[in-house]
């Protein structure tokens, strides 16, 4: 408990957790009320230390919580190394009638249970004592004693768990703010040196004595340009949609065939080799935003290019059916595993799951956060025969 601090800031933590335990200060009264003793006390035993916790005294024996014993003048200090209860009715018909203890604190009867904790670690006691002898030394006292260390030391080892929980998901809490604004900010920084790679591709291609090798080179630089600005845009959203308080969208008036056929047409050159198919029904304009209906779109369909099979092609459909929109992208190939299907639409996850694959496994994410922006939802399903992912919107925003 408490691994890396100091044994003061140990003694302090638990003796917080037990001051923030109700049920110790009725344990407390309880054992009087039952033994008739006039002290009692749960303390807190080091090798070198006897720290009283929460006490009950009602003989004006003047200890109060935090006040300390010398370690070497208690019997507490003996059960820490043997981790057995001592019991004493009447200290003159006991073997501690010579003991140093008892003459020092003027008390006739005591009992003392150790307190050990689940992972076995030794706490200290729940003990008390009084000037006058007891009947203590019976199964009816003694097991109650027994009872109540083990609930103390159940309630520390919870407020324990609790309390490392917290500091544990706070610490989980400040890095993942950190490594989000440090995304947030990278993103940006990159946008200024590739805005610049941009300018200098399309001067160079006005260049009159340019070769045929150096264009086909400037397309290729141009390709990757359009690639990096993308990841740069979904880094960016991700950090948005992470900090904030998700994808923030703009619905206008928008007729969404020539949106898709727009997309489609650029995905085709894109990949010449890959067919896509479209059937888009006729519709009124729809209420959304175009730059983000675009872009979930877009990685629904590059995603389906990407992963599907080359020999079929990729079909892409929308239209407005019982008062929602409804854009569905299926493809043919390797059926998602449940084990992908499980963490598909969360952040990173595609390249960590299948890592051979290029991208930070944003696309997918990006796009369930532009549907939920939508007040729509991002489902897939996936057989041996085809994989599907459905967009649906409510008409009605």
């Amino acid at each position: 408990m408490g691994s890396g601090m100091s044994s003061d800031e140990q003694n302090a933590r638990m003796i917080a957790a037990l001051a923030r335990i109700p049920a110790v200060t009725s344990i407390l009264d309880v054992v009087c009320r039952v033994t008739g003793m006039g002290f009692a006390a749960v303390a807190r035993v080091t090798e070198d230390r006897w720290i009283a916790c929460n006490v009950k005294d009602e003989i004006d024996f003047g200890l109060a919580p935090g006040g300390e014993l010398k370690i070497e003048t208690t019997i507490c200090h003996e059960i820490r190394d043997h981790h057995e209860p001592v019991v004493i009715n009447d200290v003159e018909d006991s073997p501690y009638v010579d003991h140093h203890t008892p003459a020092m604190y003027g008390f006739k009867s005591y009992i003392s249970m150790p307190i050990i904790l689940p992972d076995g670690q030794f706490f200290g006691t729940l003990c008390a004592i009084d000037p006058r002898p007891a009947k203590l030394d019976n199964p009816e006292t003694v097991g109650m004693f027994k009872l109540f260390a083990e609930l103390i030391a159940f309630h520390l080892d919870t407020v324990e768990r609790m309390a490392t929980s917290e500091a544990d998901l706070s610490n989980e809490r400040a890095e993942s703010v950190l490594r989000e604004q440090f995304i947030a900010v990278l993103g940006h920084d990159l946008r200024n040196p590739l805005a610049a790679i941009d300018a200098g591709i399309h001067t160079l291609k006005r260049e009159p004595s340019l070769s045929a090798r150096g264009a086909n080179v400037l397309t290729l630089l141009n390709g990757a340009v359009e690639r990096m600005g993308k990841l740069i845009e979904n880094v960016l959203d991700f950090a948005r949609a992470r900090m904030g308080d998700g994808i923030a969208v703009y619905r206008t008036q928008v007729a969404i065939a020539p949106v898709i056929a727009h997309l489609v047409g650029e995905l085709r050159a894109a990949y010449p080799k890959c067919r896509i198919v479209t059937e888009v029904a006729a519709m009124n304009t729809i209420a959304c935003d175009p730059a983000r209906i675009a872009q979930l779109f877009s990685n629904l369909i590059a995603n389906a290019i990407v992963h599907g099979s080359p020999a079929t092609p990729v079909r892409v459909q929308a239209a407005v059916i019982d008062r929602n929109f409804e854009f569905f992208v299926e493809n043919t190939g390797d059926s998602i595993s449940a084990a992908t299907m499980e963490h598909l639409f969360a952040p990173f996850a595609r390249a960590e799951l299948l890592p051979s694959q290029q991208g930070l496994g944003l696309g997918l994410y990006i796009a369930s956060e532009v549907a939920r922006a939508h007040g729509g939802t991002l489902t897939v399903t996936s057989t041996e025969e085809a994989t599907r992912f459905t967009f649906r919107m409510p008409l009605t925003a």
